[in-house]
């Protein structure tokens, strides 16, 4: 397995097309084929699926890819150093963090980028599923991860973990917070339960279809909510809470540079059957890697965000 093997696939990936990619390459499409099959002939599965249309990448072809660009890309990065024209190299560094839907995790994004040169850089910030936090870190997408585990889901996110190769490292501890806008008749309950509640909407994040709830990011959600809203972005459910006077459960820490004054979080009055929990904020990445300065200085804001230095 070669590095220019590496290359010819990532192309092909990239061009959905073996013609397209040896022009590319400036190579023949023979030799790019045949370079293809001696990858996956050592590799023992076929990445590719070749069609009249084209090529597509296979479930195998995927993982095998999001490894083969993080070599490639390392590669890249040894050769802007410490090759003969690393001086003059126009490659950017890549930087990318998935997480559950949390305004501190993209305000310290924010102050991270602002930290770095955009210019040299290729960062992302991806608010996304819980699963698809998983997935990109496991597959190395992203370096970070950033969810919570409670009582509720820990078994099983910590399978997951474990399946994809990845620590959990806690970073804060927190209780149920209700969250809402301003003006909802309950904004200014010191405490609020369940029952009070149950005339309005619980706004939670779609997760996928057959997707169960350990993989809500709303904190108990092992409680069956009798009216329930789902959307895919914070912004929708932020103006959906102001239309519906909906509401949503989570940790109370909430930069209100970024998701405005509308809103208040107000804590979560427990009873005897919906008791408060535990929700364990924390990120994730590789077992035993060796955290990027993008990744450090991502935390260090992280945990300003948090109030916890």
């Amino acid at each position: 397995m070669t590095l220019q093997q590496i290359k010819y696939a990532l192309a092909v990936a990239r061009r959905g097309s073996m013609n397209k990619a040896a022009e590319e390459l400036f190579i023949t499409q023979s030799t790019l084929s045949t370079a293809i099959r001696e990858l996956e002939s050592e590799a023992g599965i076929s990445i590719f699926l070749r069609t009249g249309k084209g090529v597509s990448v296979t479930p195998d072809g995927t993982e095998f890819l999001n490894y083969a660009d993080r070599v490639y890309e390392q590669f890249e990065l040894l050769q802007e150093k410490y090759g003969r024209n690393g001086a003059n190299s126009k490659k950017k560094r890549k930087f990318g963090v998935s997480a559950q839907h949390y305004s501190f995790a993209v305000k310290a994004f924010a102050e991270m980028v602002k930290r770095f040169d955009t210019l040299n850089f290729d960062f992302a910030m991806r608010e996304t599923k819980t699963l698809d936090v998983i997935s990109d870190v496991g597959s190395m997408k992203s370096e970070l991860g950033i969810l919570f585990k409670s009582a509720f889901n820990g078994r099983i996110i910590d399978k997951m973990l474990a399946e994809n190769d990845l620590d959990f490292t806690p970073l804060v501890n927190c209780r149920a917070y209700v969250y809402l806008w301003k003006d909802h008749p309950l904004a200014n309950e010191p405490e609020i339960s369940l029952e009070m509640l149950k005339e309005y909407p619980c706004m939670c994040f779609e997760q996928g279809d057959g997707v169960a709830s350990y993989f809500a990011e709303e904190i108990l959600s092992d409680i069956e909510y009798p009216r329930i809203i789902r959307s895919l972005d914070r912004a929708t459910q932020l103006n959906l809470m102001v239309a519906l006077n909906g509401y949503t459960l989570c940790s109370g820490i909430i930069s209100e540079e970024l998701n405005g004054s509308l809103y208040k979080a107000v804590p979560f009055k427990e009873d005897g059957e919906n008791r408060n929990s535990n929700m364990e904020i924390g990120y994730i990445a590789k077992k035993n890697s060796h955290l990027s300065e993008f990744a450090e200085v991502y935390l260090e804001e992280v945990r300003k965000a948090i109030g916890k230095q």
